[in-house]
């Protein structure tokens, strides 16, 4: 029988409600198999931690706080990175194989994801190069749902999408009332929700009123319309309603709002400086509005994928059954692989997971259907809400308190013997 290999798992990208759920999943089922996988590591703040050998040894930690993971939010665990490996980055590249070595790792998992799942195949695919066995896996994570196809049949949603979608559904609820009781002064309120140009974040606010009784325009970067048209909307609703509520993407073309980029490449909307909420409220307010009092806002920010209270039951459960699902793929099948959620057809909602090809999902982008767009641009169609609405659970998650506070997980920093040189990473800003 072959050798137990370690491990590294490591996480990329914007944090979610659930992304720790997944890395529990992967830890608890590479412990379980220990025939398979050796020691099993985490690389602090995703890949920036293994290229600096830092790499946090969770098979030492403490059962109980691997299992506070699945209810311990955003990425404070083992951290994520905005890092985004590249071709021309060979030293890089290298050194990660070198790290590897060195510590005889020979399964790799990372949740993250359309970069994060073409960073696992990069890396794989040197690692073949180099000779050296090893089983790179991808998790998938994000909150943007948009990993994959437009037809759903490489993954049916991310794992971080229900949450935050389940945010978005209660929280307009709140809206609402604070819009119904303020009218008269306050007419208008308009919430940002993330989303830089997919827009199943901002769509997901109808599932707060599926029925329609709220006076509820949802304008996302795919509608297509202008500021002044969509303003027209909002004037329109304010004559038949007497108040309106409008969530806006962040991505929504507003005009030049002094927008900041990441290492990927994305733009950092809550860096920037100023906002889409803020440009709408104050154009509004300029050209007037077709009732009295004036308009209002309210951007969330990280709240929205940070928040545990919002946390959806059935996205915890699935984000770890397909950090689960990544350890099996790589004991059984190989590497080359990201786990994937499949929604099942019929009219009760009911998943699988299984695999697809990380070739297939590496800096994929997956669009909002263009079908699912309705009320001229300012409303998602029912088949939208037939997707999404399974997805936020029905129960409030079960959240551990000690003396009124959350009980998250608390890793002892017990970390790897450093026996590389050190290194600065290639993209790092020069000091």
């Amino acid at each position: 029988m072959a050798k137990p290999r370690n491990v590294v798992v490591a996480q990329s990208g914007g944090p979610s409600p659930v992304i720790n759920a997944s890395l529990r999943g992967v830890v608890e089922t590479c412990l379980a198999m220990p025939d398979v996988f050796g020691t099993v590591y985490a690389g602090q703040h995703g890949i920036e931690g293994v290229l600096c050998e830092e790499l946090i040894d969770m098979s030492a930690q403490p059962a109980e706080e691997i299992a506070l993971l699945s209810t311990t939010p955003a990425a404070g665990a083992i951290g994520t990175c905005r890092y985004k490996l590249r071709p021309s980055q060979q030293a890089d590249l290298e050194r990660v194989i070198e790290v590897f070595k060195a510590h005889d790792v020979g399964f790799f998992f990372y949740n993250g994801g359309n970069d994060s799942m073409d960073t696992a195949q990069q890396v794989a695919e040197l690692a073949r190069q180099r000779g050296l066995d090893l089983v790179a896996t991808g998790v998938p994570k994000t909150i943007d749902n948009d990993v994959g196809d437009s037809a759903f049949k490489l993954i049916d949603h991310t794992p971080g999408y229900g949450s935050v979608a389940r945010y978005w559904a209660l929280n307009v609820q709140n809206a609402n009332e604070e819009n119904r009781g303020s009218s008269p002064a306050d007419p208008v309120l308009v919430l940002q929700a993330m989303g830089r140009k997919i827009g199943y974040i901002p769509a997901a606010a109808r599932l707060a009123d599926p029925d329609r009784e709220m006076p509820l325009l949802i304008a996302m970067r795919e509608s297509g319309l202008t500021l002044e048209e969509l303003a027209d909307r909002v004037n329109d609703t304010l004559k038949d309603r007497g108040r309106a509520l409008l969530v806006i993407s962040e991505g929504f073309e507003v005009g030049d709002i002094g927008a900041r980029k990441d290492s990927f490449g994305h733009t950092m909307f809550s860096a920037s400086g100023t906002t889409v909420e803020q440009i709408t409220v104050n154009y509004l307010n300029e050209i007037g509005l077709a009732a009295r009092g004036a308009a209002r806002g309210n951007v969330p920010g990280t709240d929205q994928r940070h928040n545990m209270i919002y946390a959806s039951t059935v996205d915890l459960e699935e984000a770890y059954k397909v950090g689960q699902k990544a350890a099996l793929i790589a004991a059984e099948e190989g590497s080359g692989y990201m786990a994937t959620i499949l929604r099942q057809p019929g009219p009760i909602y009911s998943v699988t997971y299984d695999k697809v090809p990380l070739e297939l999902v590496a800096n994929s982008e997956r669009s909002f259907p263009e079908a699912w767009i309705d009320g001229g641009g300012t409303d998602v169609t029912d088949d939208f809400v037939r997707y999404a609405r399974p997805l936020i659970g029905d129960d409030w998650p079960s959240i551990p308190l000690v003396d009124g506070r959350q009980r998250f997980a608390r890793l002892k920093p017990v970390l790897a013997q450093q026996v590389l040189p050190a290194y600065r990473p290639q993209a790092w800003p020069v000091p």
